[in-house]
């Protein structure tokens, strides 16, 4: 055990036992690029003047929570136990301020209703362009309101997914120890769809795809990655993002 390792390990054996106020602030320091991560990743969805301090803030008490109620004795590591009550606390903090202003709400709503337009038109999927020409704006313009309403979708399906209304927080752990066959087989049949959604991207928003939800990288680490600015790789994500919805949408209303 290194020299850091044994460190912390005495701090949590502080902590644990005499709830010891200054092993809880180094054991929050240790853990702070935890919160920092996330900030940055929810953070790359949603609108500059968002003040990221105030997501840290959020992502702190997370932080804290987690550090309050997690159970040495079960299986699980901290930082994944930490992860989720950080995610889950910077989201609620989010969910009560209504961070998406009126304005891009309802660009959003104007982009949506476009697509669904042209979609019964043409009786295909619209194209970016398509839409940006018929609500008056720019393709960049269509893709950052995109871009900033994605927070806003996510928050939604964290509602409507867990299935227990607003009696459930987001910031919730799931007992991973138990088997719930019905929401296995529902998730499975979902991520085999999407695979298939999502094989019918270009490659470069296959990749970004990939990366951003299954590498869990940022949208700027992507950009370095592929040499590519941020708000390109931003553009490209929305794009991405715009079709999936697209295809997803139009595969609801055959099945029904």
């Amino acid at each position: 055990m290194g020299k850091s390792e044994h460190l912390e390990s005495k701090y949590w054996d502080r902590w644990i036992q005499n709830r010891d106020p200054e092993a809880a602030n180094c054991l929050l320091e240790i853990y702070l690029p935890l919160v920092q991560y996330h900030v940055q990743r929810i953070s790359s969805g949603l609108p500059r003047n968002i003040d990221r301090g105030e997501l840290q803030s959020f992502g702190m008490l997370g932080l804290y929570d987690a550090l309050e109620k997690f159970d040495p004795h079960r299986d699980l590591k901290f930082d994944t136990y930490a992860s989720f009550r950080v995610r889950g606390a910077i989201l609620d903090g989010l969910r009560k301020e209504d961070w998406m202003p009126r304005s891009t709400r309802e660009k959003s709503k104007k982009i949506e209703k476009a697509a669904e337009q042209i979609e019964h038109q043409k009786m295909r999927t619209a194209t970016l362009e398509e839409v940006a020409d018929a609500c008056g704006m720019q393709p960049e313009e269509v893709s950052q309101v995109l871009s900033e309403s994605l927070l806003s979708n996510l928050l939604s399906l964290d509602d409507s997914s867990s299935g227990k209304g607003a009696e459930f927080s987001s910031s919730a752990i799931e007992d991973i120890q138990a088997v719930q066959p019905e929401k296995k087989l529902i998730d499975e049949e979902n991520r085999e769809q999407l695979a298939r959604e999502i094989d019918k991207l270009n490659e470069k928003e296959r990749l970004v795809v990939s990366l951003f939800y299954f590498e869990e990288l940022t949208l700027t680490e992507i950009g370095q990655i592929l040499n590519l600015s941020t708000s390109r790789i931003s553009q490209i994500h929305s794009k991405a993002l715009f079709k999936l919805r697209q295809y997803l949408s139009s595969n609801e209303t055959i099945s029904t």
